[in-house]
């Protein structure tokens, strides 16, 4: 995460990235291993999503009070994060929202006439952890609605954007990315 929120400043954005676990352990740093991804499915186990998504709503609020902000703010994530950010940006009322495979997202839809603001959905085609049912079930919540966008990469598994996951995949990474990109700049 942290690595993410270095590439996001060198991009130019002011970033946070919320302790999302901090309730549990603090200062939580796992390593893109067989221990670390095991403790991050129990942290996800036990984590309050509700709680975790009111705290990065809040984190958009520490973020507009910065001064070194002077624009609109964005919420960003992936995977859970994804789920946070989407959760978050309909709490806070962000400017923007982008969801790099939001694992969980299809089962809070209702929060979806909420989400108002432009919002940036990657799904990976070949995702165990969010099959196509529940990307459709995405998709139409959000259809007729010109505030989504919807970018589907065939031919990749979840997690295809972490450089230290089997399933990365550096075309569909840098072509995300790139996306996330022109979102961001056309929007904040």
């Amino acid at each position: 995460i942290r690595a993410l929120a270095d590439q996001y400043a060198l991009d130019g954005y002011v970033v946070l990235a919320p302790d999302l676990f901090w309730r549990l352990e603090r200062r939580v740093d796992l390593a893109y291993d067989e221990a670390g991804s095991a403790r991050a499915r129990q942290l996800l186990q036990t984590v309050d999503g509700t709680q975790a998504a009111a705290d990065v709503a809040a984190a958009v609020d520490v973020l507009r009070a910065r001064p070194e902000v002077t624009g609109r703010v964005a919420t960003l994530g992936y995977c859970f994060g994804g789920q946070m950010a989407f959760r978050a940006a309909a709490l806070a009322q962000a400017d923007a929202a982008v969801c790099y495979y939001g694992g969980g997202i299809a089962n809070h839809l209702d929060l979806a006439p909420r989400v108002t603001m432009p919002i940036l959905f990657h799904h990976a085609g070949q995702d165990a952890l969010i099959p196509p049912d529940m990307v459709a079930a995405i998709k139409a919540a959000f259809a007729g609605r010109s505030n989504a966008v919807f970018a589907d990469y065939p031919g990749v598994g979840h997690g295809f954007n972490c450089w230290g996951r089997p399933n990365y995949d550096q075309q569909a990474a840098a072509l995300a990315h790139g996306r996330t990109l022109e979102f961001l700049a056309r929007h904040l």
